[in-house]
């Protein structure tokens, strides 16, 4: 099936009698009549619901859907981004490990593993997404276990040469994981071009609406861990809590989410609530239709940016002359993603004179939801620094991060057209 109708059709498959709509299962708990059969999920000989902490049926189902969109073997749903890239990236690696990871990564997914994964014994070594080959090469080590980045950076909006940094993990023996949350699975398949593994943050374009909290990660099934058993023995050898359950040996091209949900969330806990999961649901089936909206949006606000005599620079993969614009043209022929990162001539205060004249426009930390809205991190997010320390930091001091949402394309230019007339 094509995306648009996998969005509509997969996921939920009900039979004779049973709720056209995905039902939300909003219970802690599922009922058995023996003893032998709860005792053989928990030994993963069978499989099914117990604790929704581990799965649940509804969050299932929207992970199917997701999973078909990216053209993966298996996938889970967790409670945000976040943790869907803390699992993606811990599920393979332990203390005393280490990662590669592109430099220019949303500053939360930085964070986490950089400073809080660090406490946990991982090491990280940042990369410039944009060096050679060779260069990147060099930031590898034996106990190197994975890459991560994201095919369009928040909000540096740098895209990824995926085919590259696939060729350089798979060189190294390890993974690429790519976050794909700015150009979900109808613009890009990272898998297509040599990624292993795909997160995503779903309270963003999939959610749409700015009302639910979530993340997925969808496994390829194409890294073959078996093949490296001493690098992933969490996935190569008997995992005691399972009576000396092998992965690899038992659940084949679904070993590694296999183990996702067996252990980390079932010791860490991190599941996405139903009703969230049912929200989440609603905004995939109208996903296609958003996204192409977002990106003409987009675009167009990107030239009308462009154009102006006030404006000082405008960042947009999808305008021509864009340092990524082939690369985009490349990974994604269909668009890029509805979020723009301009500065005004007038440096920070432009910028905050300007965004307090939106009428339109809303001032949030959120981005890429139906709504467009607006953040200048040197005020807000990274209030903290000095401008020398957020240049350092790949945000430039009078940075605008603008998420085109899906009104009318002339009343947001016209929302952009009278708030700049005041600077």
């Amino acid at each position: 099936m094509k995306k648009e109708t996998i969005c509509i059709q997969s996921g939920w498959q009900p039979k004779n009698g049973e709720p056209r709509v995905l039902p939300i299962y909003q219970s802690t708990t599922f009922k058995y009549e023996s003893s032998e059969q709860m005792g053989r999920l928990f030994d993963l000989e069978e499989s099914g619901y117990f604790y929704t902490r581990l799965q649940n049926p509804t969050n299932d189902c929207v992970a199917q859907k997701i999973c078909e969109l990216e053209g993966g073997v298996a996938a889970m749903l967790t409670s945000s981004g976040q943790a869907a890239n803390h699992y993606a990236v811990f599920n393979i690696c332990e203390a005393g490990d280490h990662v590669v990871m592109s430099s220019t990564v949303y500053g939360g997914s930085f964070n986490l593993i950089t400073c809080t994964m660090k406490k946990m014994g991982i090491e990280c070594t940042v990369v410039d997404p944009d060096a050679s080959e060779e260069e990147l090469s060099k930031a590898f080590r034996d106990n190197t276990k994975c890459v991560f980045a994201e095919t369009i950076a928040n909000p540096a909006l740098v895209v990824l040469d995926i085919e590259k940094f696939a060729r350089l993990a798979h060189a190294h023996q390890v993974p690429l994981i790519v976050d794909n949350t700015f150009a979900t699975p109808i613009n890009c398949n990272p898998f297509v071009w040599g990624a292993d593994i795909v997160t995503h943050s779903t309270t963003k374009y999939m959610d749409g609406h700015a009302m639910s909290v979530g993340g997925c990660i969808v496994d390829s099934g194409n890294f073959d861990w078996a093949a490296y058993p001493d690098k992933f023995p969490g996935l190569c050898t008997p995992d005691e809590s399972y009576h000396g359950i092998v992965y690899t040996k038992k659940f084949g091209k679904a070993a590694y989410i296999t183990k996702a949900t067996s252990q980390l969330m079932r010791d860490l806990g991190s599941i996405q609530s139903p009703q969230n999961a049912f929200l989440l649901n609603v905004g995939l089936e109208t996903l296609p239709l958003r996204v192409e909206r977002h990106c003409y949006n987009a675009l167009k606000c990107a030239e009308f940016l462009e154009a102006h005599e006030k404006v000082a620079w405008v960042n947009y993969p999808g305008l021509p002359g864009n340092k990524y614009y082939e690369l985009a043209k490349k990974y994604m022929p269909n668009g890029t993603c509805g979020v723009i990162s301009f500065g005004l001539k007038g440096g920070r205060e432009a910028a905050a004179k300007m965004m307090d004249r939106l009428q339109l426009a809303a001032i949030v930390t959120h981005v890429a939801d139906a709504r467009t809205s607006v953040l200048h991190p040197a005020s807000h997010t990274h209030r903290q620094m000095n401008d020398e320390q957020l240049r350092e930091a790949g945000v430039a001091p009078d940075l605008i991060r603008l998420s085109v949402g899906i009104e009318h394309i002339d009343d947001i230019i016209a929302d952009l057209a009278q708030a700049i007339s005041a600077v």
